[in-house]
Formats: structure tokens, C-alpha cells, sequence
């Protein structure tokens, strides 16, 4: 898989914000294919920093409906892979600056 491929983007939330303030780590929503050492080079690559933990959660896809014209709608939202990235002491992602 190319490094291009990995990251689809950076989860900007306020929990994610306080992670990165306090213990360093920082939230990307990753392809569902990648594993921990392709998002590491990829990390290291893009981002110039020295990264000495991921760790990886899949969130399940949850379930939805809608009334559209007398009738319920059901589906299904997909699922995706997030990682959780710690960088060393000392070292800082700015992700603000591309948006």
C-alpha cells in the first residue's frame, strides 16, 4: 500500500485537541488496510516528527433510518479505522496549518 493511501485525514475534535495538549497523541482516520508500521512511516514522512506509539481502533458502522414519504428507510453507516499517535518529547503536529 502507498504512504499516500494511508492517512484520509486528521480527527479535529475537542477530546482529540486535549490528547494533544496533554499526552502528545494525535487522531487520524487511516485506511480500514493499514497496519501500525505502514501509519508510522507514514506519520514520520509527512509530518517530520519521531513517532514512538500507534495504536489502532475499528469503529463499527451503526445503524440508521429516515421516514421519507409514509415509509422507513433503514441503512447502514460504514465502518473506519482511527489511530492514535504519540510522538516524542518534545515534538509537535501542527494540523491547523493545511485546512
Amino acid at each position: 500500500m502507498k504512504l499516500t493511501d494511508v492517512l484520509v485525514k486528521p480527527i479535529l475534535t475537542e477530546k482529540a485537541n486535549l490528547q494533544q495538549d496533554k499526552l502528545r497523541t494525535y487522531a487520524f482516520k487511516v485506511d480500514k488496510q493499514s497496519n501500525k508500521l505502514e501509519i508510522k512511516k507514514a506519520v514520520e514522512e509527512f509530518y517530520g516528527v519521531k513517532v514512538t506509539e500507534v495504536n489502532t481502533a475499528v469503529a463499527p458502522g451503526k445503524n440508521k433510518g429516515r421516514q421519507v414519504k409514509g415509509k422507513y428507510i433503514k441503512g447502514i453507516k460504514p465502518s473506519y479505522k482511527k489511530a492514535f499517535v504519540t510522538v516524542a518529547e518534545g515534538e509537535r503536529i501542527d494540523l491547523y496549518t493545511n485546512i
